[in-house]
């Protein structure tokens, strides 16, 4: 029999059950031997250290009963009640999520998957947000409950999904979960702008801390889950090691393929349900633990799973250990710890050799060498195999000895893009919470009727809009840049950390001088962030694994810089800050518009002149090159472009989601395959942001909805109709 597409490392999973020779597993002992003394050293440590000045000596004798120290009540508070219980949690707890981190990372075949892939950490928050809101929970025992009960639901409606649309494939969990997750954040963030005492409970948990580990009512509460969750990832991982061959291959082994992914999510949902409903949502330990314990034991999965759980353990003790001691008397969030620590050490993983031993290979190098034709499909862009030939639905307009050649189709939708914006806006201008007729409305926008009219369509109303247009113009045009320079229609600046990095990079400034809303700081901190992200990956070129990695750990970092700054505030000042972060348009208009269209008035000429070559850079770099076309200076330049605009729209209404990713595809849809979109992305993205604003404003009664907010609500289903209903493109 003969077997393609074997993953590598694949027949060594393959063959885990069979005796290996003795010099392969003495390293791997040491290793893990040595993992077992620094766990058990940082956990020697999270007992020693303290607010208090119980040191290690009174920790020693507390532990032994000598000299009548269980006697004292001191002690016993510090130590019995506090220190032991918080150590135990943080060993369970990061062994919970290491595990699910290498279990994911293997059943999705992705060495980037993380543990809120299933919506998990989602559908957690939205349960301890609904518990706060709507039931008054105030308890740390509530907030457990709703915690692993919304996790729980989350997970479970993914797999539903999932299951019923394609078998429950490595592609359809993961697009099933991040579309469903960002739903579910999208309506806990609805939740909290409407109400502050919900966000000023909401925004410490979210954090991830260990602080309120108080006693052993809550660990005894979920350890039979924890337990369960365990043993359920222990038994799966021999069936498990199978699928790496394919899906035929481990049914000719007698496994079932769905049936073990549905027990791996069981598995995950467990594990990092009772995680997030103890400590909160710890993000990006999963990833690092997996990566590190790869790193280790190379393709043998048990020992993956196992040194992955004790690498998640001694993360998260050692963050929490950190978290009590930089910034005594306060205690520092220890998901930001981790992002701090954890950020540089998985940089320093994927720039090392190590890179090729961990099974991951860089899709770009592979498919570099892949005719255009199959390479095209299977990345999600539209087929091309007619680029090359004449098109015959052209449109010719001549004056003179000028001509100008349109294409129909490209043609007809930008105008029909065009009169739907035109509509969007008029719905804008007269939509909102005072009653205001169509005519009234049209007076006001000439300067004529009444005063009070005039004021609020000319002064906020049009205002607003300008803004959200030139916002939503820069991130279609962003998006599709970016698509296109990736040649994958998942790609979005985000990426490369710029959402992050830009948000981060505004809130500083805001920190630093005082005011709100400095146009510059957007596109500055979108340029650190991809500088940092090229530099350190090496470039883009045939990196792409690396800049992904990268990117991802620039906007962990990013990311841990806002949640800090946000958690020093007032709450009346981060609630405002927080309605920004999620994307909205409340209070924007001219002023800050103008530095934008500014930048479209420079960058959108720049993209029309690169748009031909945008065709060709759809194919590999060797036929492009055939072609006239230099696809480095090409990706530079879409690159610069894309991170502009995506900076200058941050700085204007926040890091407003799904528009980069949501245009490009709905103007291809309407522009044809043969084209780059830049016109009609730039038109969607506009149409999108107005209308997703319009809504904000009318859909609750006296209360206004960040359009971040709802570009996140819809842009869920949005992800699940275009990718999850065309099997042809999301099937692994």
């Amino acid at each position: 029999m003969t077997v393609s597409h074997v993953d590598p490392g694949a027949k060594a999973v393959a063959d885990e059950a069979l005796p290996a020779p003795s010099g392969g597993r003495r390293p791997l002992l040491l290793a893990s031997a040595s993992l077992v003394l620094a766990v058990l050293v940082l956990a020697a440590l999270s007992l020693s250290v303290g607010a208090g000045e119980v040191g290690p000596g009174d920790v020693l004798d507390y532990l032994l009963g000598r000299d009548g120290a269980r006697a004292d009540t001191r002690l016993a508070l510090v130590v019995g009640d506090l220190r032991i219980p918080r150590t135990l949690t943080a060993l369970l707890v990061g062994a919970a999520l290491g595990t699910s981190g290498s279990l994911l990372q293997a059943v999705t075949r992705n060495p980037l998957a993380e543990t809120g892939l299933l919506g998990v950490n989602a559908g957690a928050s939205l349960g301890v947000v609904t518990g706060i809101a709507f039931l008054g929970v105030t308890s740390g025992y509530g907030h457990l409950l709703w915690a692993f009960g919304g996790a729980v639901a989350a997970s479970g409606l993914v797999l539903l999904i999932a299951g019923r649309r394609g078998g429950g494939s490595p592609m359809r969990l993961v697009l099933a979960g991040s579309a469903l997750g960002a739903t579910f954040g999208g309506v806990t963030s609805v939740v909290i702008v409407n109400s502050a005492e919900t966000y000023d409970r909401f925004r410490f948990w979210v954090l991830g801390s260990l602080a309120g580990v108080e006693g052993y009512s809550e660990l005894k509460s979920l350890l039979p889950v924890l337990a369960l969750g365990f043993l359920v990832a222990l038994l799966v991982a021999r069936p498990l090691s199978a699928l790496a061959l394919g899906d035929d291959l481990a049914r000719g082994l007698g496994h079932r393929p769905s049936v073990i992914r549905v027990v791996v999510a069981v598995a995950v949902t467990l594990l990092t349900a009772s995680a997030v409903a103890l400590v909160g949502p710890v993000s990006f330990l999963g990833l690092l633990a997996g990566f590190l314990a790869r790193a280790v034991t190379g393709p043998r999965l048990t020992a993956q799973i196992l040194l992955a759980g004790l690498v998640g353990a001694g993360v998260l003790t050692g963050a929490d250990v950190l978290a009590r001691v930089v910034s005594r008397p306060f205690e520092a969030p220890v998901s930001v710890i981790i992002a701090l620590v954890g950020a540089p050490v998985l940089i320093g993983i994927v720039r090392s050799k190590r890179l090729g031993a961990m099974g991951m290979t860089d899709p770009a190098t592979e498919e570099s060498a892949k005719p255009a034709r199959r390479l095209l499909p299977r990345l999600g862009t539209p087929r091309t195999a007619d680029a090359g030939a004449a098109d015959t639905d052209n449109l010719v307009l001549r004056r003179g000895t000028l001509s100008v050649l349109l294409p129909r189709r490209a043609a007809l939708a930008a105008l029909f893009l065009a009169a739907l914006l035109v509509t969007a806006v008029v719905l804008s201008a007269y939509a909102g919470q005072s009653e205001m007729s169509l005519s009234r409305t049209f007076n006001a926008v000439f300067g004529s009727g009444d005063r009070f009219d005039v004021l609020l369509v000319q002064k906020f109303r049009l205002g607003r809009i300008v803004a959200g247009l030139t916002a939503g113009a820069a991130l279609g045009l962003a998006g599709c840049l970016t698509q296109t320079l990736a040649r994958n229609r998942l790609a979005t600046p985000e990426l490369l950390g710029v959402n992050d990095g830009a948000t981060a990079a505004v809130l500083l400034s805001t920190t630093l001088t005082g005011t709100f809303g400095a146009w510059w700081a957007g596109p500055v901190g979108a340029l650190a962030a991809v500088l940092v992200v090229t530099t350190v990956s090496g470039g883009l070129g045939q990196r792409g694994y690396r800049v992904l990695v990268v990117g991802l750990a620039m906007s962990a970092l990013a990311s841990a810089v806002t949640q800090v700054v946000l958690s020093r505030r007032s709450l009346n000042a981060a609630s405002s800050l927080y309605v920004w972060t999620s994307g909205s348009l409340n209070g924007r208009g001219y002023s800050v518009a103008t530095p934008v269209l500014i930048g479209l008035a420079v960058l959108v000429p720049l993209a029309l002149v690169v748009a031909r070559q945008l065709n060709v850079l759809r194919f590999d770099d060797s036929t492009a090159s055939s072609l006239g076309v230099a696809p480095g200076r090409v990706r530079l330049v879409c690159l610069l472009l894309s991170v502009g605009l995506a900076g200058l729209a941050v700085g204007i209404c926040g890091p407003v989601g799904f528009v980069a990713l949501a245009s490009p595809v709905i103007a291809g849809r309407l522009a044809g395959p043969l084209r780059v979109p830049v016109v009609g992305s730039m038109l969607t993205g506009a149409v999108l942001i107005v209308l997703a604003d319009t809504v904000g404003r009318i859909v609750f009664d006296g209360v206004e909805v960040p359009v971040g907010i709802v570009t996140t609500v819809l842009g869920g289903p949005f992800l699940l109709w275009v990718l999850l209903g065309r099997s042809a493109a999301t099937r692994v």
